[in-house]
């Protein structure tokens, strides 16, 4: 369960960005519930470093192909206020948000009078408040019928009296206004408490308020800092437009704008951030891949990621930093001044590592 789910209120561009996101091409349908069944695409994750290890494998006209890795997103039923009872496709709505690991949260930023707000108004503090309060009510009503049973099974068991207290408390700060990912408290991840995920607040603008946002923007990000939150400014419109340029037409597009990057690679980026991976590479003449583990994995799980095989039998990992690789312009050169290191089962992988893994069958 390492999808990102795209939420937000109907019609604050949510589906737009979505097209965009994996290349759709298709302009969302202005009016709510433009999207009724989930959809999911696969998007790579911009890595230069990529680019970087295949230039020292080219030989001749032979380049390596580059293979990224990748974050899945998940479009999500636009919700509406009584979502937690049912209303609208509430339901729909709650357990798509239960199946993925994190939430980026679109918010409307921009005025248009041809795009009509659900509420008749463009309120971001208000948007994402009516959304907070849905998924806040279902962690609710999950806690309250997990502490009944705890309650019962926690006199003479240590353990549930401690989750009991964490639930509890949980509790206490949802029906404050607090959600569980600010609350600090402690829950198994069986408990799948949606206030628990992560999230990404998505500023939606218009291209005049690209790239530093705009008064709607400075709500959110006030907002986000109380929970600690990333945000990210997009105008979903531009991104759909890029996607449908040439690579040397798109970089002018941006260059034009005064951006360096499309908003849609800082949004993957942090997506993938949020989720807790890194990326560790492979890299030789046949191929320069990236490859994702959960930040804090050891060497064996790293290797496991390519195949079982070399997790099972692991021996060894030959580990450079890809900078240093970089420098050195070889492995061989790197070997000889002693940049390549040998390390064992216990390494804790770090993001950019150039591995080799030795195994025995």
């Amino acid at each position: 369960m390492l999808g990102i789910g795209i939420v937000g209120l109907p019609n604050v561009g949510k589906s737009t960005l979505f097209n965009a996101i994996t290349k759709a091409g298709v302009e969302a349908a202005n009016y709510p519930f433009a999207t009724i069944d989930k959809n999911v695409g696969v998007v790579a994750v911009p890595d230069a470093r990529l680019d970087a290890l295949q230039a020292l494998y080219i030989k001749g006209e032979r380049v390596p192909p580059i293979v990224p890795t990748s974050v899945e997103f998940v479009d999500i039923a636009g919700l509406v206020k009584g979502a937690s009872r049912g209303e609208g496709l509430g339901n729909q709505f709650l357990a798509n948000i239960r199946e993925v690991a994190a939430i980026a949260h679109v918010v409307r930023c921009f005025d248009d009078p041809n795009v009509v707000h659900v509420a008749g108004e463009v309120a971001p503090t208000s948007d994402i408040e009516t959304i907070r309060t849905e998924l806040a009510l279902a962690d609710i009503a999950t806690l309250e019928k997990r502490i009944e049973k705890l309650r019962r099974s926690a006199k003479g068991n240590a353990d549930d009296a401690a989750v009991l207290a964490q639930a509890e408390a949980a509790l206490d700060g949802l029906e404050q206004g607090v959600p569980v990912r600010a609350s600090g408290h402690d829950l198994p991840p069986d408990f799948n408490l949606l206030t628990a995920k992560p999230v990404i607040y998505v500023c939606n603008v218009s291209e005049d308020a690209l790239p530093g946002g705009n008064a709607y923007v400075e709500e959110v990000r006030a907002l986000a800092a109380e929970e600690g939150s990333d945000v990210v400014v997009i105008s979903a419109r531009i991104e759909e437009e890029l996607t449908e340029l040439a690579a040397d037409e798109a970089r002018a597009f941006l260059a034009d704008m005064g951006l360096s990057e499309p908003g849609l690679d800082r949004l993957v980026e942090v997506g993938y951030r949020t989720l807790g991976l890194i990326t560790f590479l492979t890299a030789g003449e046949k191929e320069v891949r990236a490859w994702t583990v959960r930040r804090g994995a050891r060497a064996p799980e790293a290797a496991g990621v390519i195949h079982t095989d070399f997790q099972h039998g692991f021996i060894r990992a030959e580990v450079i930093g890809w900078e240093r690789l970089v420098e050195a312009g070889s492995i061989a050169v790197a070997r000889s001044r002693g940049w390549l290191r040998t390390e064992g089962k216990d390494y804790v992988v770090e993001d950019g590592d150039v591995m080799h893994f030795l195994f025995n069958v």
